[in-house]
């Protein structure tokens, strides 16, 4: 079951994330499509992230973190995770070298749609 709640975060106002986005995550959840790798800390929810998984692609939708380096290693170990499950591409959506530092290359979109056609 996926769980949502309001997390309150630096320099922002808010959250994209409202009422129709977690129906339509929970409902992806209870299809088998929507996944998340979450990080805690004693009892707390400390970092993680979340998105779909359609064939041998995952598409990250969001990351957070409330502890140093919580989301980043419920990344990596979600990555370990989903290698041997054959998954051969990860969407992260918007390119960083936080990213590019754990290996990911940007695609341009015509590749990109020509890869994912093909692994979904």
């Amino acid at each position: 079951m996926i769980t949502v709640k309001k997390v309150e975060r630096k320099n922002q106002d808010g959250t994209w994330i409202n009422e129709d986005v977690k129906t339509a995550y929970t409902q992806l959840h209870q299809l088998g499509y929507a996944y998340s790798a979450e990080a805690w800390l004693n009892g707390e929810l400390v970092g993680g992230l979340y998105g779909i998984k359609m064939g041998k692609v995952f598409f990250g939708e969001s990351m957070f973190t409330k502890q140093s380096n919580a989301s980043k290693y419920a990344f990596i170990k979600y990555v370990q995770q989903l290698q041997q499950e054959g998954i051969e591409l990860i969407d992260c959506q918007v390119y960083t070298e936080h990213l590019e530092s754990l290996g990911a290359k940007m695609i341009m979109r015509e590749q990109f749609m020509q890869i994912i056609t093909h692994l979904i």
